[in-house]
């Protein structure tokens, strides 16, 4: 569907100003988008921001299994449905961002995904064998596909793949159907007979773990690698998404996990040539001083580096020393967070990414042993200092990864030093299979192990931040802006995304507890006393979690533990799961909601921490959403954001609410901080206006100079002419006696809070006075409220 010229301006849109992310599924469809881009473009967002597209496995409800790349996905509404939507959003003046899925597709469901059915039946000869990724040498020539259960008692001496049939010239399994090759069944031969003519395999689930032949996203055995490197597999693959932007559809993308890619530079390059350079973003994470590689074809991140500096600067850092106290004491010694690390990357190397360490030993020219290759590659990944090196670049984080580990082991000194010239060459086919591994391994021993073991501050065990990093100073988050103000101006800025542990004002609250260490710690051990697990690290973790997503149902705060629990892998595990114990935490979550002490204690708790979660969470959100960047509102998180990890965060938003609220504020009300949220749909809209209508006044990064006796409770920085206030640290600057005589230094002139709309005069504002009904301000000079014309390229 192409759209009319006339619902475009002739000068072709850039970038964002700001973006509203929506999560596109079956029952929140593109038409039910359309119908509330009129409520965003009143919120302020310049820009929609929809999750993948395409056809995706059935029931999907996150679109990253893709199917079929050559068509929208009908359950999301098709293609006539986007058509309708950029329609709509176009004529109310906003873009449209895609998130896009180039390293893998879904193949959970053969007979879906014509790629994979075709490579099954065909095997090497297929058409698909150059796109997909596999070792066909280790497989004997065959795709091992690890679909197979476990032999049942009572069945010994029968083989699993004795249960299959032959249906309709099909291979089926329970409910799994597999391809048969031309004439490999036509002799009447047995159903197990007929599989081992195949060009696949199929084998025990188990042996996926260091058997596998294929390239995955991380070890999700369903997510099949493809290589986009290959020049018709990129076309073939991005034929529809360069539809969308040829045709006007759509104006930006979102490239997720491009450290899988072989070669990151050389696909954003080729999608650049193929979109014409239309606004391009990478879910990249940055470790902490790492920066983006500036020769991508890129605008910069999806915003996990933005999300880490605003939560450590609302940390205080006074907290620090009783809760290392008390995370010692939980795990019976002290613990090194950089220990935790390298012993869950090496345990994951070891366990569910076995098969890809034996891959990369393969690509090695071997006098020594396999395994012994095999060791050193898995303690140079588990050592790695960061995600991915992009060779030539990372040369160093290379070299880094080789003496932890020779110090750490020295007998593989002499195995190590032959690895590292060909890890290290750029089109050795080792160090390409390394880059793209070493992001698996980072990702699922940090993400999805050390963060569920490490319980210190939970707040800051989150997608793209370093637990390690307990605060930062408001000189050191003033530096960090200055530096993306310079460097990528317009990467993306986030506190909530699907990806997110615990949505921004979950971890809003839970930084409240670096300011109360010892009540938590009486809290705690009074919880734990109630409700035994056996397991304190953990119970440290969960407590905070649901204290910080308080109130919750039972049901969510149960899905949620059994899933933190199985992901922290100490005393269940997804494959070897401990029934006593995921019952007593069912036992625990009901002694949390139901009526009762434990209740009332958490209640208690929560109503202490409250007020001052809450002032965190007005400064995240206007914190990010006026620092440097370009700022993204998850959706719903207008209002208070309470969801924990997915699918919690994938809940159904209420917009009739939103708007009903909008409407009320645009009416006059100016709403308490209080359970509706509406106080934060009130600074949120201000901040995305203000962004919208004038981004003349966001040009520059500042800190604004504050003094007296509060002075370290507030961040203020100046824009180019919009200036954020925001307060940190509130219970401390409570007990010390408010905002006394602290002021801060503009000109001498007369501004206006655009939250309050209360006029104040300069050069030196009381922030007392400034600050006595919220606990954040955007200020703008009275002189500079009536907006300029500005050309930005925005659509009509």
């Amino acid at each position: 569907m192409t759209l009319d010229a006339d619902l475009f301006v002739t000068v072709p849109v850039v970038a964002p100003l700001s973006t509203y992310r929506l999560q596109i599924t079956a029952g929140f469809d593109l038409d039910a988008a359309a119908e509330i881009v009129d409520y965003l473009r009143d919120l302020g967002a310049d820009w929609v921001y929809l999750s993948p597209l395409l056809k995706a496995e059935d029931g999907s409800e996150h679109g990253y299994d893709v199917v079929d790349h050559s068509l929208v996905d009908p359950a999301r509404g098709g293609a006539d449905a986007l058509g309708r939507l950029a329609v709509a959003a176009h004529r109310v003046g906003q873009g449209v961002l895609v998130d896009i899925v180039p390293n893998h597709v879904g193949v959970a469901t053969p007979r879906r995904n014509s790629w994979w059915w075709n490579l099954l039946q065909n095997g090497e000869r297929s058409r698909y064998a150059e796109a997909f990724d596999v070792d066909w040498e280790f497989g004997n020539g065959r795709i091992r596909i690890p679909v197979l259960g476990d032999v049942q008692s009572g069945d010994a001496g029968r083989d699993e793949l004795d249960r299959l049939e032959l249906v309709d010239g099909e291979l089926r399994y329970f409910d799994n159907r597999y391809p048969v090759a031309p004439g490999t069944a036509d002799d009447g031969a047995s159903p197990a007979e007929v599989h081992d003519r195949q060009h696949y395999e199929l084998v025990n689930w188990r042996r996926a773990d260091a058997e596998l032949n294929y390239r995955r996203f991380f070890a999700v055995n369903s997510l099949a690698g493809i290589r986009v490197e290959v020049p018709w597999v990129f076309e073939e693959s991005h034929r529809e998404i360069v539809r969308w932007v040829k045709d006007g559809l759509v104006q930006g993308i979102r490239v997720d996990h491009p450290d899988g890619l072989a070669d990151p530079a050389g696909y954003l390059e080729a999608l650049r040539r193929a979109t014409d350079a239309a606004y391009v973003l990478v879910e990249k994470i940055l470790e902490g001083p790492e920066q983006l590689p500036t020769s991508w074809a890129t605008a910069g991140t999806t915003g996990y580096d933005a999300l880490a500096d605003v939560d450590r600067v609302l940390v205080d850092p006074a907290g620090q020393e009783a809760l290392d106290a008390l995370e010692s004491r939980l795990q019976g010694h002290t613990i090194a967070w950089t220990d935790l690390v390298f012993r869950n990357k090496r345990a994951v190397a070891d366990g569910i990414l076995r098969s890809e360490v034996l891959r990369i030993a393969r690509l090695v020219p071997n006098d020594e042993e396999t395994d012994t290759t095999a060791d050193a590659v898995a303690e140079l990944l588990a050592w790695f200092p960061v995600y991915r090196s992009y060779l030539p670049l990372g040369q160093g984080d290379l070299k880094l990864a080789a003496q932890r580990s020779v110090s750490h082991r020295p007998e593989l000194k002499a195995e190590i030093d032959r690895l590292l010239p060909l890890l290290g060459e750029p089109g050795h086919p080792a160090a390409v299979r390394f880059q793209q591994t070493s992001g698996m391994v980072m990702a699922k021993g940090v993400e999805d192990r050390a963060y569920y073991r490490f319980g210190r501050l939970t707040s800051l065990n989150e997608v793209g931040a370093d637990p390690d990093e307990f605060a930062v100073t408001v000189a050191e988050f003033h530096g960090r802006q200055q530096a993306r103000q310079a460097g990528f101006p317009r990467s993306m800025t986030t506190l909530s995304t699907h990806d997110t542990k615990r949505a921004e004002d979950v971890r809003a609250r839970i930084s409240v507890l670096a300011e109360i260490p010892a009540e938590w710690e009486a809290a705690l051990d009074q919880l734990r006393a109630t409700h035994p697990l056996g397991d304190a690290p953990f119970e440290n973790l969960l407590w905070q979690s649901i204290v910080g997503a308080w109130p919750a149902s039972r049901e969510r705060l149960t899905a949620y533990a059994l899933k933190a629990a199985r992901e922290a892998g100490t005393s269940t595990t997804w494959t070897e799961q401990n029934a006593d114990f995921e019952a007593n935490l069912s036992d625990l979550v009901r002694g949390a909601t139901d009526p009762g002490p434990t209740h009332d204690l958490i209640a208690a708790l929560v109503e202490r921490m409250r007020p001052a979660g809450w002032s965190n969470s007005l400064s995240l959100k206007l914190l990010q959403l006026t620092m440097p960047g370009v700022p993204d509102v998850y959706q719903g998180s207008e209002l208070w954001e309470t969801s924990l990890v997915d699918p919690d965060n994938r809940r159904p938003v209420d917009y009739t609410l939103r708007r009903e609220l909008l409407t009320r504020i645009d009416s006059g009300w100016f709403p308490e901080v209080e359970e509706t949220g509406a106080a934060k749909l009130l600074v949120t809209a201000r901040a995305l206006r203000l962004r919208r209508d004038r981004p003349d006044l966001f040009v520059r990064y500042a800190p604004v100079p504050v003094f007296g006796s509060g002075a370290s409770h507030l961040v203020a920085f100046d824009r180019g002419g919009a200036i954020t206030l925001a307060t940190r640290l509130p219970i401390g600057l409570h007990l010390n006696g408010g905002w006394g005589d602290t002021t801060i230094a503009l000109s001498g002139r007369a501004y206006i809070d655009l939250v309050t709309q209360e006029r104040f005069e300069g050069p030196n504002l009381d922030v007392a006075q400034v600050l006595a009904h919220y606990p954040v301000a955007l200020l703008m000079a009275v002189d500079d409220r009536n907006p300029v014309t500005t050309h930005t390229g925005r659509h009509a």
